[in-house]
């Protein structure tokens, strides 16, 4: 008995886009999910770190270089339910254990139909494994930087449903990011992580129901003398589906909770890096997510249609120390507030021959309301700050069209244009925050950012291998973005004293992006043992910062690279043994908004050999950043960069079953 989860089948209107479909073959190639959608092209995580040394606060994703944000500017989802964390938008990977996801589907381009708030520049939709009762999984990972990982997974009968237990953890000694420049305040980048889920599914007639509940907690050292976070949370939902038939509509109904607590401690360097004071202490985050949709899709001989709605919701508050006077936080602050999200969509596909067109639309409202910011002495309680801003929301249209010919049995041809929205998240309205000597305002006057674009794309079937090509244009109006107001030193009324070396900013919107490109794979097996692949993206973006930041016009967006090129060869020489490589290169980006602080380009390649010798068996060695190359991934602003993980050798093993021992 296999069940599988409450969701719709895949819409005809997915061919008029840009979708890339991952098996959970080739989503195992890495041991972080973050990892493997990093090799598609277009998709951009906030940093070149990956999860295994970013902080929570820089682990957004975005699609098509639009601009990095720690909030992410694309929709994460699992079986429909969002993962994009309820306080800052941003998605925390090591929650997100690999061997409980059977694909993923990357949607590039602005999210309408049943993709709403968030969905601004794309869509990762994740769909979980499902196995019979009886089937259990066990795998590890052991290698350099002290790296340990294990998870397991058992699935059982459970009354007339399937249940599925997964528990998996992780930890890593990390490396030591700063190498020029380095002193004794500087540590390495440590990770300690855990998750434990649970998925019922049961069948009830031609309606499937769905269960999940899921904890994690992570733990870092963020590369600094004193800092480091952690952050723990949990997620619950509930689903039902039935799929269309002709004649008779299929549904899906959905509700979800998501909790998350986020603890963070910041330290001021000093310039010869040899100690670090502590600067701020936010010792907790509370924030609490909720949402539920609902879809009714019909079928036809050539038509589909969809409709629904969709609500989601969020609470929360940043509670911290800071000012730190001789190394002592003189001050508290509470920062928070609500945000709400909820529209209504329909969606409409039609096909004939060897043709197909799809069109659909959205009206959204959002709100934010009871905000504060309270701050007080921590000696005395004397409060030296009460902020409430007023309520703001408003209602905001948004949609796609999209049409697709097939031209023969081997090429097609499509087009597609789109406007999507995201609003801001609770972190950017109201959370102040410091990174190093930097400190950043929040902003609770923020409106939300909107997206048009369009695109052309065509594909096709040469002999055994297969091409896509897409050109896109896209226009980021009133992006969220770090402005710098002024560089220390100096005393700001609000914030402090900003040392030497650091600098004020404030999230603002400003102005537009304006982004345009154009994305292309290929893959072609050379006979039946050796497989190979390419990718690239080659993204012209730059800012026009308007009347708020002219001082921004003509700059390329922060966190943007321009070209993104990878590649990979698999060998099979015998059906148990399994040679890959993969290569990638990233051009230059740059590390603050007025391009002052230039990452330069970086090459990364790997080697990988997997050994199966029985069915359900799986053993394998990997050589990841293969030529030691130096991967800046920031820049302190006085010629000191930090770095991401050197040569790492990792072995590893699976075993599942029962079939397989």
């Amino acid at each position: 008995m296999v069940v599988r989860p409450a969701n719709l089948p895949p819409s005809p209107a997915d061919a008029a886009f840009s979708i890339i479909r991952l098996s959970g073959e080739a989503l195992r190639t890495a041991p972080r999910l973050d990892e493997v959608l990093a090799n598609i092209p277009g998709v951009s995580l906030f940093r070149r770190t990956s999860s295994l040394g970013a902080n929570p606060t820089s682990q957004g994703v975005s699609l098509r270089g639009v601009a990095g944000s720690g909030a992410s500017r694309a929709l994460v989802t699992l079986d429909g339910v969002p993962q994009n964390d309820p306080f800052g938008g941003w998605v925390i990977w090591t929650r997100l254990n690999i061997e409980n996801i059977e694909a993923a589907t990357v949607v590039r381009g602005a999210g309408a139909g049943p993709y709403g708030a968030g969905a601004l520049t794309g869509v990762i939709a994740m769909n979980a494994v499902t196995t019979p009762p009886g089937d259990w999984a066990v795998d590890g990972d052991f290698g350099s930087l002290g790296l340990a990982r294990g998870g397991g997974a058992l699935t059982v009968k459970a009354g007339r449903g399937v249940l599925r237990l997964s528990a998996a953890g992780e930890h890593s000694d990390g490396w030591t990011p700063v190498v020029a420049g380095r002193g004794a305040a500087d540590r390495r980048l440590t990770l300690d992580d855990r998750e434990i889920g649970l998925h019922f599914l049961s069948q009830v007639g031609a309606a499937t129901q769905d269960l999940r509940a899921t904890a994690f907690e992570e733990e870092r050292g963020a590369g600094l003398a004193g800092a480091h976070s952690r952050e723990r949370g949990f997620s619950a939902s509930a689903s039902a589906a039935r799929p269309p038939e002709p004649g008779a509509p299929g549904w899906r109904a959905q509700a979800w909770i998501q909790a998350s607590d986020l603890a963070n401690t910041s330290v001021t360097v000093a310039a010869d890096r040899q100690s670090a004071t502590l600067s701020n202490n936010q010792y907790a985050t509370p924030a609490l997510g909720y949402g539920a949709n609902a879809a009714l899709r019909g079928v036809g001989a050539t038509s589909t249609f969809e409709v629904g709605v969709d609500i989601r919701g969020a609470a929360g508050e940043d509670r911290e120390r800071f000012a730190a006077v001789s190394g002592v936080l003189t001050k508290q602050r509470l920062a928070g507030g609500q945000t709400f999200t909820g529209g209504l969509y329909g969606e409409a596909t039609l096909e004939h021959s060897a043709w197909l067109f799809t069109a659909g639309g959205r009206l959204d409202g959002w709100g934010t309301f009871n905000s504060h910011r309270l701050e007080s002495l921590v000696a005395t309680g004397a409060q030296t700050l009460n902020q409430r801003a007023a309520d703001r929301g408003g209602v905001l249209p948004s949609g796609r069209l999209g049409g697709r010919v097939n031209l023969g049995a081997s090429t097609w041809f499509r087009t597609a244009a789109y406007t999507g929205f995201r609003a801001p998240t609770l972190n950017e309205l109201f959370r102040p925050f410091r990174q190093g000597s930097n400190i950043t305002e929040a902003n609770s006057a923020l409106t939300p950012e909107r997206l048009y674009g369009a695109e052309i794309g065509a594909g096709g079937q040469v002999s055994r291998a297969t091409w896509t090509v897409t050109a896109f244009y896209n226009l980021l109006d009133n992006p969220v973005t770090n402005v710098t107001l002024a560089r220390g030193p100096f005393l700001d009324p609000v914030e402090g004293f900003v040392p030497a070396g650091g600098a004020l900013l404030q999230r603002r919107n400003v102005g537009s992006v304006k982004a345009y490109g154009l994305e292309a794979e290929a893959a072609a097996p050379l006979g039946d043992q050796l497989k190979t692949s390419f990718a690239l993206s080659l993204t012209h973006a730059r800012v026009d910062g308007g009347v708020v930041a002219p001082q921004l016009t003509g700059r390329i967006p922060t966190e943007t690279p321009g070209l993104v090129v990878t590649g990979g060869v698999s060998w099979t020489p015998v059906a148990t043994l399994t040679l890959s490589s993969a290569l990638r290169y990233e051009g230059k980006r740059f590390d603050d908004d007025r391009n002052t602080l230039r990452l330069p380009g970086a090459t990364m390649a790997s080697l990988r050999a997997e050994w199966r010798p029985r069915r359900g068996m799986a053993v394998f060695v990997e050589a990841a950043n293969l030529l030691d190359a130096a991967v800046a991934t920031g820049e302190t602003g006085n010629g000191v960069f930090s770095y991401g993980p050197p040569r790492t050798v990792t072995v590893g093993f699976s075993l599942n079953g029962p079939g397989g021992l």
